[in-house]
C-alpha cells in the first residue's frame, strides 16, 4: 500500500473542544439534518426519536405529545421497541400519572441514574423492557410545550452524562422548529382536504341529481374528513325533532329514518344554531338513546346559513378515540356552513324547477279547457245534430253512443284539469291520494298517464313512516323511468295485503315499464337508495324484467312492513 493510500491518524481536536465533544458535534449536526428533512408530522417525530437515540447511544426513545389542555398525552411515538412487544404492552401512557405525567407539569429536563428509585415512578407495565437510566427533555414549539423527548437505558449501562443532556437540548430545539413546520404543513393539507370536500358537496347538491344522493355525499365526506366512525345528516321532522336522512358508516346501520325526539337538549341547541361537542357520549347525560351512548367523542353541528337552520351534521368517533381538537372543530364548522349554503341554493333551484312545472301544468290545463274541451263539445253538438237527421236506427244508436263517450271523455279531461291545477298543500294526506298525486305529477314530464291499481285498504293499513318511505320510493322509480327508461307504458300497483318473507304483513309497491331496461354497467344509485330505504324499515327492494315485449323494460319492487 502506498503512503498516499495509507490511512493517517485522526485529526487533532479543535482547540477549546474536548475529544468527546469534537466527536459528537458532527453527530449532532447530522441528527439535526435528519430531523428537518421532512414535513409529515408523524414521520418527523419518528426521525427525532431515532436521531436522539443514535446521538446518546440510548436503546429506547419516545416522544409524548401533550394534548390541548396541557395536562395529558394525546399521542406517543417510540423507537427501540419492536411491534410485537408494543402489542403486548398494550395501551400507551396517557401522562395522567407517573414520571411522564410529572414531566408534563414540570417542563424541565430530568436525568435519572435509576428510574425505578424515583418516587414519581409508578413502575413499568407488564412486558415493558427493563431500563434504569432515564433522560427527559421538553420540546417547545413557538414557545409552548409540544411534548417531551424521553430516552432510556444507555448502551453499556452507563448513566446519561452532561454531554447527553446538552446535545439532546440542542436537538430538542431543532426538533421544535421541525415540528412547527410539520404542523403548519399538516394544517395546510388538512384545510385543503376540507375545502375539496366542500367543493364535492356543493357540486353534488347543485348538480340536479337526487337529493338523497347529495345528502349521502355530505355524510360520507364529513365522516372521512373528521376521522369519525360515522357521518349522519339530520333534517327537521314534520312532527318535531330531527329525522336521520343520510348515514355513512363502515358498519351496516339501521338509523336511517329514525326521529330524534324534540325534547332532546342537543336537538334544541342544534335547532337554535349552536354546535354541540361531547367528549364522551357514554358518560354525557344529554345522550338519551343507547345508540348514541355507544360512541365516544361526538361533534354535532347545525347546517346553518343566513340565520336559517337547514338541519344538522353529526360525526361521532368510536369509544376510546381522542376528542376533536380545536382546529378540527373550526374546519368542520366551516364545512357545515358551506354544506348548508349549498343546501339552501339547491332548495332554491328545486323551487324554481317546481315553479316551472306548475306553470307548465297551468298552461296544459288552460289548453285542455280552452281548446280540447271546446272542440270535443262542438264535435258532440255536430254528432247530436247528425243523430236527429238520420233515419237509420243503427246510425242513430251508434251516434248516440259516440256522444255518450265524448261526454265521459270531457268529464275525464275536466278531472285531469282539476288535478293539474291542484297545489300540493290542497291535497288530503291519505296515502292513496299522495300516490295519485305523484302519478299525476309524473304524467306531465312523461307525456302520458301511468296506469295504477290499489289492493287492500291502503290509507288505514299502512303506517305513516312506511307510507312516507313508499311515496319517496314511488317518486324515485317514476323519476328513473322518465329520465332513463324511454317508456311508453308504466303500471303502478300498491298492494297493502302483501306478506313479507318472514311472515309479517306489509305493503308492496310495484312499478313496471316497457322501456329500454337497465343497461349493463349503468348507474345503480337510485336502486341502491330504494334498497337502503326498504332495509332501514325491515323490508327489501329488487328489480326484474318489465312489461314490454319479451320482458322488455324494468319492474321495480319495493316492500316494507306496515
Amino acid at each position: 500500500m502506498s503512503a498516499a493510500a495509507r490511512p493517517g491518524p485522526p485529526p487533532p481536536p479543535t482547540p477549546g473542544l474536548s475529544a468527546e465533544l469534537a466527536v459528537r458535534v458532527p453527530q449532532l449536526l447530522e441528527a439535526m439534518r435528519s430531523v428537518g428533512s421532512g414535513l409529515e408530522l408523524h414521520s418527523t417525530l419518528e426521525r427525532i426519536c431515532e436521531a436522539a437515540a443514535t446521538l446518546t447511544d440510548a436503546r429506547y426513545a419516545g416522544i409524548g405529545v401533550v394534548d390541548e389542555d396541557g395536562d395529558a398525552l394525546a399521542d406517543f411515538v417510540f423507537h427501540g421497541v419492536d411491534a410485537g412487544t408494543a402489542r403486548r404492552i398494550g395501551r400507551f401512557p396517557d401522562g395522567h400519572k407517573g414520571l411522564l405525567g410529572a414531566l408534563i407539569r414540570e417542563s424541565e429536563p430530568v436525568r435519572l441514574t435509576d428510574v425505578t428509585e424515583d418516587p414519581r415512578s409508578w413502575g413499568f407495565p407488564e412486558h415493558h423492557p427493563r431500563m434504569r437510566g432515564f433522560l427527559g427533555v421538553p420540546i417547545r414549539v413557538s414557545g409552548e410545550v409540544f411534548g417531551n423527548l424521553y430516552l432510556g437505558e444507555k448502551r453499556g449501562g452507563d448513566p446519561f452524562n452532561d454531554y447527553d443532556v446538552n446535545m439532546v437540548r440542542v436537538l430538542a430545539t431543532e426538533a421544535g422548529i421541525a415540528i412547527g413546520n410539520a404542523r403548519l404543513y399538516e394544517a395546510a393539507k388538512q384545510r385543503e382536504r376540507w375545502i375539496d370536500g366542500s367543493v364535492a358537496v356543493t357540486t353534488a347538491l347543485l348538480s340536479g341529481g337526487d337529493a338523497e344522493d347529495a345528502l349521502q355525499v355530505v355524510a360520507e365526506r364529513a365522516r372521512r374528513l373528521s376521522g369519525s366512525a360515522a357521518g349522519i345528516v339530520l333534517l327537521p321532522a314534520a312532527e318535531g325533532g330531527m329525522e336521520i336522512v343520510a348515514v355513512s358508516s363502515e358498519q351496516p346501520s339501521d338509523q336511517l329514518g329514525r326521529v330524534v325526539a324534540p325534547d332532546s337538549e342537543i336537538v334544541a341547541q342544534l335547532l337554535d344554531g349552536r354546535p354541540v361537542f361531547v367528549a364522551d357520549a357514554a358518560t354525557d347525560p344529554r345522550m338519551l338513546s343507547a345508540l348514541a351512548r355507544a360512541y365516544g367523542p361526538i361533534m354535532a353541528l347545525p347546517l346553518q346559513s343566513g340565520g336559517r337552520v337547514m338541519g344538522a351534521l353529526v360525526t361521532p368517533r368510536a369509544r376510546g378515540e381522542r376528542p376533536f381538537r380545536e382546529d378540527e372543530r373550526t374546519l368542520a364548522i366551516q364545512f357545515a356552513s358551506q354544506a348548508a349554503l349549498a343546501l339552501m341554493m339547491a332548495e332554491a333551484q328545486r323551487d324554481r324547477e317546481r315553479l316551472a312545472v306548475y306553470e307548465d301544468r297551468d298552461r296544459i290545463a288552460r289548453d285542455l279547457h280552452d281548446l280540447v274541451i271546446q272542440r270535443l263539445f262542438a264535435t258532440g253538438m255536430l254528432l247530436e245534430s247528425a243523430q236527429r237527421g238520420s233515419l237509420v236506427p243503427e246510425v242513430r244508436r251508434g251516434v248516440g253512443n259516440a256522444v255518450d263517450e265524448l261526454d265521459v271523455t270531457i268529464q275525464e279531461i275536466r278531472t285531469a284539469i282539476f288535478a293539474l291545477q291542484q297545489g300540493p298543500a290542497e291535497a288530503p294526506s291519505g296515502l292513496r291520494t299522495r300516490v295519485l298525486r305523484e302519478i299525476n305529477m309524473a304524467a306531465v314530464p312523461l307525456g302520458f298517464q301511468p296506469a295504477h291499481r290499489f289492493v287492500g285498504v291502503v290509507d288505514t293499513t299502512v303506517g305513516d313512516l312506511t307510507g312516507k318511505n313508499l311515496i319517496a320510493a314511488l317518486r324515485e322509480t317514476l323519476s328513473n323511468a322518465f329520465r332513463h327508461a324511454a317508456a311508453a307504458r308504466i303500471e303502478v300497483v300498491v298492494d297493502a295485503t302483501a306478506t313479507l318473507p318472514d311472515g309479517r304483513p306489509g305493503v308492496r309497491l310495484t312499478v313496471a315499464d316497457d322501456g329500454v331496461g337497465i343497461p349493463a354497467g349503468g348507474r345503480r344509485s337510485g336502486l341502491k337508495n330504494l334498497k337502503r330505504r326498504a332495509e332501514s324499515l325491515g323490508g327489501d327492494s329488487w328489480y326484474g324484467p318489465g312489461i314490454g315485449a319479451d320482458g322488455g323494460g324494468t319492474t321495480v319492487v319495493w316492500q316494507a312492513p306496515h
